[in-house]
Parts: structure tokens; C-alpha cells; sequence
């Protein structure tokens, strides 16, 4: 997953970077609202950890902005000292998926970010997909459309995969880098670009074959269903 952390307090910001770190999990840092806005105009995250009281855009502010802004929001944890179970209640009926009062542990912590992924994050368990046509199987990367396998290299097969994952969702530049190739920065920019042509030919991935992949200017792409056809 993807995840923005935002505080202003250092030592909070710095023990849940603290606690991501080995996860595996990819985040980003942020010491006041604003920020947080501008980074969520920019970027595709799964979770965010805001606290309630940051300057300039508070937590609140920030989850009420992504409510009407974002098509889909990423997953939001409050984070704040408030305890009043009236607060609690605030802070879920505004959207938020979860809430942690200060303190609490490291393990508390992680375990709260990820159970608010997985609500978001589809799981993906089962080894066959079939959208459509397309017939995916995770286990040996191979993708069927009409019934015919498409020879498709392992980066393509990913990028194709997270693109059917994530289904009329806009997935920025740097996220699909960051699920790809593991946030390289030796990536360059072109090479994406060339995945993604590569993958939207090969497959045909046109509106009249019922997916297609779009550009999503100064931000990523994004794959739209055409068709009224079930997807799994």
C-alpha cells in the first residue's frame, strides 16, 4: 500500500514512520494540512493518517476535501488526543474509516492501517479473475482475451493486473511506479508511458472491446469500463 502520514507533532510523525518502515508499505510525510491537500491533488494513496489539529488545514478539514474532490478517497485514519466518545462519533460520521487516540502503540498502530487497506484495497485471494473477455491468472501471469493468451512480460502483466484492480480509479505516476518497480527512481518517465502503450495494444484495450486505459493529464492514468459486462 501507499500511504500519507500527517502531523504536526515530529515525534507522532516520526513513530508512524517508524512503524511503516519494513513493511513493505511505501509513505510519504507531511507536517500540516495543506500539504496533505496538495500531495492528494498529485498522488494515489490507500491510506491516510491525519491528525485532527494540524495547522492550516486540520484532519477534518482535510477528509471533508477528499470526500467531494476525490472520485475515490483513499481509506482515512483520524489521529488525534480527543477522546470524548462524541468526538469519536464526529470523526465517523464525517467519513473517517478509523480513529486512534494518543497515545498507542506501534502495533495498534500498524495493525489499523492495515486493516483500513484492506477496506479499500480489494483482497485478492482467489488465483482466477475474469473481467469480460479478459480470464487472468495470477498464479502463472497469464492473461486470456477471447479465449487466447497474450504474451505479455512480467512488468506488463503487473501493470495490467493493478490496472484491472483498480477499475475506474486514477492511479498517479508515482504510485504505479511505486507498485511496479518498487518506487525506482532510475525509472524514467518514458518507460511507464511505453509499459502502458505496450499494454493497452496488446491487449486491445479500446472502448469498443469494453476497457481502455485513458491519460489522466499531469496526473496518470486511469482504466474505464465501457460495457455493461461483469467483471469479477
Amino acid at each position: 500500500m501507499r500511504i500519507a502520514i500527517a502531523d504536526d507533532d515530529l515525534e507522532i510523525l516520526e513513530q508512524l514512520a517508524s512503524v511503516l518502515e519494513g513493511t513493505g508499505h511505501q509513505f510519504d510525510k507531511y507536517r500540516n494540512g495543506n500539504d496533505l491537500i496538495v500531495a492528494l491533488k498529485r498522488e494515489t494513496f490507500d491510506v491516510v493518517v491525519a491528525d485532527w489539529n494540524m495547522p492550516g488545514s486540520t484532519g477534518v478539514d482535510v477528509l471533508k476535501w477528499a470526500k467531494d474532490a476525490i472520485e475515490h478517497p483513499p481509506a482515512f485514519i483520524l489521529i488525534t488526543s480527543r477522546a470524548g466518545k462524541s468526538d469519536v462519533v464526529k470523526g465517523l460520521e464525517l467519513g473517517a474509516t478509523d480513529y486512534i487516540i494518543k497515545p498507542e502503540s506501534s502495533e495498534v498502530i500498524l495493525a489499523r492501517i492495515e486493516a483500513a487497506g484492506r477496506k479499500i484495497v480489494r483482497e485478492k485471494p482467489d488465483r482466477f479473475a475474469e473481467f469480460a473477455d479478459f480470464k487472468i491468472d495470477r498464479l502463472k501471469q497469464i492473461i486470456e482475451h477471447d479465449g487466447e493468451p497474450v504474451k505479455l512480460t512480467s512488468k506488463e502483466f503487473s501493470l495490467a493486473l493493478l490496472f484491472f484492480e483498480n477499475l475506474n480509479r486514477p492511479l498517479s505516476r508515482s504510485y504505479i511506479f511505486s507498485q511496479i518497480w518498487g518506487g525506482s527512481i532510475d525509472v524514467e518517465t518514458r518507460t511507464l508511458d511505453m509499459h502502458v502503450s505496450r499494454v493497452r495494444s496488446k491487449l486491445g484495450l479500446r472502448p469498443q472491446n469494453g476497457y481502455a486505459i485513458q491519460t489522466v493529464f499531469g496526473f496518470g492514468y486511469r482504466m474505464d469500463k465501457y460495457s455493461e459486462f461483469d467483471e469479477d
